[in-house]
């Protein structure tokens, strides 16, 4: 998995600090600027690794809970928004394996005949520079929740197979092979997106 440096930046700026050293005692007006500063782009995360809108700022919400009860355990020698960013990562797959239990899943058995996967490619990225990221978010979102979720570890967050295995309770081999399907899914649609209407 990428290390705290390669998500975000290791330089706190003084902002951050002064954010940072006003949550860890407890001050509710520098959780409040903190959750402004940061929302946005922790939305974002959530949002991949959801159903809806709605579900995203579930789990964004009991995220940020937890960042400020946890905060105090932040060293400050890695970036602090990849610290935050894995509390996110790690709310929507709590949240994943809770719908789980509940049922709460998409057959991935359903839309296997339509996800053919007769030569992956390993190193084959979507085109994803030809939708806009709002696009991408919604084709993300539409994945049944196994490729979803391993996409969005592997392309996006930086997780080896064997990360993903443990983390979703899953072989190294079906996360290799959801993947793949997942890429193919995507570029599928993206195809559609970018066909020039004649």
């Amino acid at each position: 998995m990428k290390t705290d440096q390669s998500i975000g930046s290791n330089m706190l700026s003084a902002e951050d600090l002064q954010l940072i050293e006003g949550c860890k005692t407890g001050k509710r007006r520098f959780q409040n600027l903190l959750y402004q500063k940061y929302s946005r782009r922790m939305f974002a995360v959530c949002l991949r690794y959801s159903n809806d809108a709605t579900e995203a700022e579930d789990i964004l919400q009991d995220a940020f809970i937890k960042v400020f009860r946890n905060i105090s355990t932040y060293s400050g020698s890695g970036s602090f928004e990849g610290w935050m960013k894995r509390i996110m990562i790690n709310t929507s797959l709590s949240q994943y394996q809770k719908n789980k239990k509940k049922g709460i899943s998409v057959d991935l058995e359903v839309i296997e005949p339509f996800l053919s996967d007769d030569n992956p490619n390993e190193d084959q990225t979507p085109l994803a520079s030809s939708v806009s990221s709002d696009q991408l978010i919604g084709l993300i979102q539409k994945l049944p929740e196994g490729y979803k979720h391993v996409f969005s570890m592997y392309a996006l967050d930086g997780f080896s197979h064997q990360e993903i295995a443990d983390s979703l309770n899953i072989s190294v081999n079906t996360s290799k092979s959801q993947l793949s399907k997942a890429r193919k899914y995507l570029q599928k649609e993206i195809e559609k997106l970018i066909v020039p209407l004649r």
